[in-house]
């Protein structure tokens, strides 16, 4: 196992970065997300472009070949920027629940448009912000040979802007995985106000909305990979957050200056900027744990995510608030990015679940 990128990485990180400051700086994510879209479509595809979009994906379905550490890369710029786009909704939900399933010909029809750009995709298995093995109370019927869908998914990231929703419901013999577009008859799609305004959530409900099922194995287990890869991807995402809020914390402690010194001179000041800098480092680590698990040895995956959602989530909000602290009355304000990143960080903390079920399923995993 490694916790050290290699060089390629490095690369891969300084161009995303690269991008992302020329294309995304705090005026554009602002712009953007206040947009009727939610984020810039000219960016999508952009992203797209350089392939950032498909890391996970096989070269033989259109994608880069690469791994989870890679995209967990990509991911920690992302967050750093508060990047308003549905990466984890498509380059991450989606992909890798096309990976997981049997279903080759939908992998062939969606994933290369994914990993293009082209499309946009998520996951429908929440309801009421729980995710349910069983299906929840959606439920397929098959009718005059074609499955439909009667029931409400939510939240659903991106589920206001995804062309492709892969929707884990109720269906005769057991719950199921199915796809429908999202401008489908029979499916109304209400977007919903969170307090992240950097990342779109949505209701979404279906009535008799035609689906094509997926074949699947074992779907419970498709949707049980599928959310710890989510989780993984989501703490990298919250570790280049933290990293960002932490730089932005020690640069206004070294400019500003109170009682004729900068305030970071100052004692609790100086503890609370390295206090930072230590959860950020083992932030890191976990993640970088985390993506290795994910490409090298899936059944710690389970392990590896609810300890990522255990330690990150807390320890990015963490951050968030000092951030907001140590920033004094410039902190409180619209104009300043401080309370983007606070508010990423809470909603980011519950995304999934609370820290308490992720604790409670990490003790599981290590049966204590």
């Amino acid at each position: 196992m490694r916790l050290v990128l290699d060089p390629e990485h490095e690369e891969l990180r300084a161009t995303v970065r690269k991008v992302l400051a020329d294309r995304a700086p705090s005026a554009k994510v602002r712009e953007a997300m206040d947009s009727p879209d939610g984020f810039d479509r000219a960016l999508w595809r952009t992203l797209g472009d350089l392939g950032v979009l498909g890391l996970v994906v096989p070269e033989s379905f259109g994608g880069a070949g690469a791994g989870h550490v890679e995209r967990a890369v990509v991911l920690e710029e992302l967050g750093a920027a508060l990047t308003p786009a549905p990466f984890l909704a498509s380059a991450v939900l989606a992909t890798d629940a096309l990976l997981a399933l049997d279903d080759v010909g939908a992998g062939g029809d969606h994933l290369p448009r994914l990993a293009a750009g082209e499309l946009i995709g998520t996951v429908a298995a929440a309801e009421d912000g729980a995710w349910d093995l069983a299906g929840g109370a959606t439920t397929a019927a098959e009718r005059d040979g074609r499955w439909e869908l009667t029931g409400t998914k939510t939240p659903v990231l991106a589920g206001d802007s995804a062309d492709l929703l892969l929707v884990y419901a109720r269906a005769p013999g057991g719950p199921g995985w199915f796809a429908v577009e999202g401008g489908a008859p029979g499916v109304a799609r209400t977007t919903l106000t969170g307090l992240d305004p950097t990342r779109r959530l949505a209701r979404i409900d279906f009535a008799a909305a035609h689906a094509r099922r997926l074949v699947s194995a074992d779907p419970g287990a498709a949707l049980e990979t599928v959310t710890g890869l989510a989780a993984v991807a989501l703490a990298a995402e919250q570790a280049g957050g933290m990293r960002r809020a932490m730089e932005l914390t020690v640069d206004h402690a070294k400019a500003r200056v109170q009682f004729g010194r900068p305030i970071g001179s100052y004692q609790a000041v100086k503890h609370g900027c390295a206090d930072m800098y230590s959860a950020w480092e083992l932030a890191v680590s976990v993640v970088r744990y985390a993506a290795w698990t994910a490409d090298h040895d899936l059944a710690e995956l389970p392990t590896a995510a609810a300890l990522a959602q255990t330690y990150v989530g807390p320890a990015y909000f963490r951050t968030a608030t000092d951030m907001v602290q140590f920033h004094g009355g410039i902190g409180y304000t619209w104009e300043h990015d401080a309370h983007l990143y606070y508010k990423r960080a809470k909603s980011s903390e519950l995304l999934f679940g609370p820290p308490s079920a992720h604790l409670a399923r990490l003790a599981d995993q290590l049966q204590i």
